[in-house]
């Protein structure tokens, strides 16, 4: 997934069969899980206010690594601070 770059790109498929095209802000651990911040990677850079970052969960589910939305609130909210803690360490190298 890792380029030489710096960027991460992933398709993925939803359940209606629409492919989207994400690119991977950081992947951290967390209780044992692995999460990832992504965002659309076809969206317009000149819209700043409108970037949506959203947090996917690495599951295993029937021998297969899938991608889920995270559910729980609690567990979203730690999550989303050690990403966000993340992002602003790397901003500032």
């Amino acid at each position: 997934m890792e380029d030489q770059y710096g960027s991460d790109f992933i398709s993925i498929v939803d359940d209606d069969g629409t492919e989207y095209e994400l690119e991977v802000l950081t992947t951290i651990e967390y209780n044992g899980c692995t999460y990832l911040a992504v965002i659309l990677a076809d969206g317009d850079p000149d819209i700043v206010s409108g970037l949506e970052i959203t947090i996917l969960k690495s599951v295993e589910e029937d021998g297969e690594t899938i991608l889920t939305v995270v559910e729980d609130e609690e567990e979203l909210n730690a999550v989303n601070m050690l990403i966000m803690e993340s992002l602003y360490e790397a901003d500032e190298d």
